[in-house]
């Protein structure tokens, strides 16, 4: 061979390579705009017959290296009709046409997904764009007045506080009306733990893609013993395919007070208390007088400050897609020493093996919060406590002022400084939660139709916590202080197995899919509860006569390990005909270990069906883009709320009031609990009627929903005969409850054009909830079950629980008013006419459900300025002020012990002497609408030499409340009504910056 052949030889293959090589490195860019040449957002775009792919950045562009034997380019997202393109010169721009009403967009639904078009059921799904905006601190936030008949009310402004969360009302009286939730595939049990009233508030809103509502049972049946109050399902983001890219969320906000609790300044107390002086003759108050204007309140609360960071990746490292994040919330609560901070960590990875046939999804979520819970009390002290004195004094209690007496010793009964009782305790807590799955998804090669399923997950939740009180404190000067620590542990361990199959029956055109399953569900809880507090002289400078030198630990509360178990089989079936006719059926047996074996089964089935009625009669219709009738029926169950051994007789540990003391130590008592054996399901039979439409290409859009709720045997806690069980009231299942009403949703597009989008939505719900039995043997002179503790007395109800009216009912006696309308103190209308007014006289007067939930929201973006605003209200629920009925009268700012407190401005209206708490007066309407955010955005685009995009966006939250109520808000998270003390809702003012990278 010659030298030339020879380099022919070597040379000619290096360069074939080298030409190849080339030729596979060729970039392509574009952008992917909607048919109104706005930019669409995390588009997926995949060479044809890879697996590989990139997404979309903020303003539609792409860039992706094809191979050279590829020609085109497939692009997908949610909302649009699947699009391909080819490739050409290597800069592509394309628009994506809408589908049908996005009908193609999947939401997720109890075990799987189905498309928008193909549900059968009462489902809502809200995406991560349709969010509530601005700084969210929890979860279920996010909904707020975006869903049709679901409720959700912050318990006010504590940092880190959980809201009341109702679907389509309570269907039950005294166990959980809380739904069910589900994330990434684990049901969790209850939302609360030692430490945190909020376990939701330990998930990152930034990691959560969607939240899914299961309104009907229909829908929610799979979930079976405990889906009675429905379902939230929330999916947390996963990865695709393509070069990881980066995104970092950062938000700062300050949140303050807007409105104080209305009560008598200084200079009206001095006044109040000389007027009585003037009349009685009684100088003992005046005495008393300070010459100060302090303003509790205002020396209470602060501006809060916030900060809200999180880093995340989402691509693919080789062919594992993947999403991880970890993010950083710190929080202010505008209450002074409130605080609440998140640390949060996630990981998601979706492979696919075996040429596809193998899909598995590992799904981990571990979070670390911390808790400084103010003592709350200090706000009923702030409206309580004398305004004419001062903040500070000269005394042995940390310099507070406080009321004592002659000898020096605090009043035990008087109000404490509010000052004192923030800064002299300190409360913290640690709560650790670990939320994790596996979920694999077999498709049998020798039969691509038939997949099999398995979910094997955990929850574990661990909350410690320290509570000390100085020896300082008034409150504990005969302990020379306190400190309590808790624990507790839940562990919530779950493993199902289910076969899927589904098949395409071409020839009758025909879909069918069915899944069978057997889930198992085991719950553990352990908790224990120690108080350590002394007499020594040594933790006791302030009365060294207290000489008693024993330093004691006290059990206040140490359980035994309890736990339940969940065992379920289920079935569905969902069959779709021509692509009009859809019908699904469903059954679920379960088993739960809180009932005995005799009543520990329950079968919980649905039916419902679905006629596209668009495709059977206005398929060519250019006008009508959607028309779907929907009915449905199930019946669903409740065991959630029920302690863990209430249906056999069980020891616990006494309490600490009930312990005895031998040496320097306190030994607890064994003494069984109350308990019924014939406990069993509580179930509810839901009708649900609906219509789906659609107009002008789904511009406009929106859903109509009548449905019917009939719970029997409701898990209620009644008093039984002295002597017959082991406690006075016990629970067992007694009375039924029916919930009616009907949801309208409408949204549409007004404007859409190349600049300018405006998106407007709006929902509206009624219901009406009606007890129609309580007892299991009737009897003509039962009076229904006095409910709804207030403050004021001992013992004390204001609500009523009586067949054919509202759960929580008002039981009051009817105000008599004068000539000028004010209210005659003590004088009440005698509706018998026996001349005698006592309780025979007083009768069921309004409720603190609404009749209407409305919720509203619009968009408007104008080239890279975006607005929104969002809103909700209720109407015809009405509220027991239960501050005004215990703090507007002459004997609250004269107290019986001899010390000053303060009182509300009601008081100036009604010149009560003394309390009047059953008055009709105090009943308030409470109806309100609330506008709940308005947003700002501005979209950078690509910046740093279009290697990134920048989003900029400000919010203002609580932006306002229209409400005739004079209480300090109308929107209480309380079932009862009753409000007597609430944490405000801050104003909120945000700033954040979305960068992608």
């Amino acid at each position: 061979m010659t030298i030339k052949k020879l380099l022919y030889a070597l040379v000619l293959p290096l360069l074939l390579f080298a030409t190849q090589a080339i030729a596979q490195d060729k970039t392509v860019t574009g952008k992917v705009l909607d048919s109104a040449g706005a930019p669409v957002v995390n588009a997926s775009v995949t060479p044809k017959g890879t697996r590989t792919g990139t997404q979309t950045g903020a303003d539609g562009s792409f860039s992706i290296k094809v191979p050279s034997t590829v020609t085109t380019l497939v692009i997908s997202s949610v909302g649009f009709a699947l699009q391909e393109v080819g490739v050409g010169n290597g800069n592509v721009r394309v628009n994506l046409k809408a589908s049908a009403g996005s009908l193609s967009e999947v939401v997720v639904v109890a075990y799987g997904t189905r498309r928008k078009s193909d549900l059968t059921g009462s489902v809502t799904s809200v995406s991560a764009k349709d969010f509530q905006k601005g700084n969210i601190g929890s979860a279920e936030q996010l909904l707020q007045g975006k869903v049709a008949g679901l409720q959700v009310t912050s318990g006010g402004g504590s940092a880190g506080g959980g809201s009341k969360i109702r679907i389509r009302g309570g269907a039950s009286l005294n166990a959980s009306n809380d739904p069910l939730i589900v994330i990434d595939g684990v049901p969790v049990e209850g939302n609360g733990i030692a430490g945190s009233a909020n376990l939701l508030n330990t998930i990152n809103p930034n990691d959560i893609e969607s939240i899914s509502v299961l309104k009907d049972a229909s829908a929610a049946a799979l979930y079976g013993s405990r889906a009675t109050n429905g379902v939230l399902i929330i999916t947390t983001k996963k990865g695709s395919k393509g070069k990881v890219k980066w995104n970092f969320n950062t938000l700062a906000s300050v949140g303050n007070v807007v409105k104080a609790v209305k009560v008598l300044n200084g200079d009206e107390i001095r006044q109040v208390i000389n007027d009585y002086t003037t009349k009685s003759g009684d100088d003992r108050y005046q005495k008393l007088l300070g010459n100060e204007n302090t303003d509790w309140q205002k020396q209470i609360y602060r501006k809060a400050f916030g900060i809200d960071n999180t880093i995340s990746g989402s691509g693919a490292v080789g062919n594992i897609p993947l999403r991880a994040s970890v993010g950083y919330y710190n929080q202010d609560g505008i209450l002074k020493t409130n605080n609440f901070k998140r640390l949060s960590t996630s990981l998601n990875l979706s492979p696919k093996f075996f040429d596809d046939h193998l899909s598995v999804n590992v799904q981990a979520k571990f979070s670390q919060t911390k808790n400084r819970f103010a003592d709350e009390g200090a706000i009923g002290s702030a409206i309580q406590y004398d305004p004419t004195q001062p903040v500070l004094s000269d005394n042995k209690f940390g310099g507070y002022r406080e009321w004592l007496q002659t000898n020096g010793l605090p009043i035990d009964l008087a109000t404490r400084n509010p000052l004192s009782l923030l800064n002299l305790r300190d409360n913290k807590s640690t709560v650790n939660r670990f939320i994790g799955n596996v979920q694999l998804d077999y498709k049998f090669h020798f039969l691509p139709d038939l997949h099999l399923l398995m979910n094997a997950g955990m929850d574990r939740s661990s909350g410690t916590g320290n509570d000390r009180k100085d020896s300082l404190l008034a409150t504990d000067y005969r302990t020379g202080g306190r400190k309590q620590y808790y624990e507790e542990v839940r562990k919530n361990q779950l493993l199902d197995f289910s076969l899927f199959y589904t098949k395409d029956l071409k020839s009758i055109n025909t879909k069918l899919d069915v899944l069978v399953g057997h889930t198992y569900q085991e719950f553990k809880n352990n908790t224990n509860n120690f108080a350590t507090f002394s007499y020594r002289e040594i933790a006791n400078p302030i009365y060294p006569e207290l000489k008693d030198t024993l330093l004691l630990t006290q059990p206040l509360f140490a359980s035994s390990p309890s736990q339940y178990n969940l065992e379920g089989y289920f079935a569905r079936t969902n069959i779709t005909i021509a692509d009009k006719y859809l019908f699904t059926a469903s059954l679920r047996r379960d088993a739960s270990s809180k009932f005995l074996s005799k009543n520990r089964v329950g079968y919980f089935p649905a039916l419902a069906a679905a006629w596209r009625v668009r495709q059977e009669f206005f398929e060519t219709s250019t006008l009508l883009s959607e028309l779907k009738l929907r009915m449905g029926y199930g019946i669903t169950g409740q065991q959630d709320g029920i302690e863990y051994y209430k249906s056999q007789i069980f020891y616990n540990r006494s309490s600490s009031t009930a312990q005895y003391m031998f040496g320097s130590t306190y030994f607890s008592f064994l003494r069984p609990q109350g308990y019924d054996n014939n406990l069993k399901w509580e179930t509810t039979v839901t009708t649900n009627v609906g219509v789906d439409f659609g107009f002008l290409n789904n511009r406009i859009t929106g859903s109509f929903d009548y449905y019917r709720k009939k719970t029997k045997d409701l898990l209620s806690e009644v008093p039984v005969a002295p002597g017959s069980n082991f406690a006075n009231r016990i629970v067992t299942n007694v009375g039924n409850l029916t919930n009616e009403g009907f949801e309208l949703v409408f949204n549409t597009i007004p404007v859409k054009s190349r600049s300018i989008t405006w998106d407007l939505g709006f929902n509206f719900t009624y219901n009406k909830s009606t007890v129609t039995n309580l007892l299991k043997y009737q009897d003509p002179s039962f009076k229904g079950i006095d409910v709804s503790g207030i403050a004021g007395g001992t013992g004390n109800t204001i609500g009523k629980h009586l067949v054919g009216y509202a759960p929580f009912s008002y039981l009051v006696y009817k105000q008599v008013y004068d000539a000028n309308g004010r209210p005659i103190e003590g004088l009440y209308e005698d509706f018998n006419r026996d001349g005698v007014i006592d309780s025979k006289d007083k009768y069921l007067y309004k409720k603190p459900t609404p009749d209407y939930l409305v919720g509203f929201s619009t968009q408007v973006i104008i080239n890279k300025f975006s607005l929104g605003v969002t809103a909700h209200g209720m109407i015809g629920n009405y509220l027991y002020n239960n501050f005004n009925s215990d703090r507007s009268t002459l004997s609250a700012i004269k107290d019986q012990n001899v010390y000053i407190g303060n009182a509300s401005k009601d008081y100036l209206e009604t010149g009560f002497k003394n309390k009047q708490f059953f008055s009709d007066y105090y009943i308030e309407n409470a109806s309100f609408l609330r506008i709940d955010n308005i947003n700002l955005g501005y979209n950078f685009g690509k910046i740093l030499n279009n290697s990134s995009s920048l989003r900029a966006n400000a919010s203002i939250q609580n932006v306002g409340v229209i409400t005739k109520y004079k209480g300090l808000d109308p929107e209480n998270s309380s079932d009862s009504g009753v409000d007597n003390n609430i944490y405000p809702r801050p104003r909120i003012y945000s700033l954040g910056f979305s960068l992608d990278f």
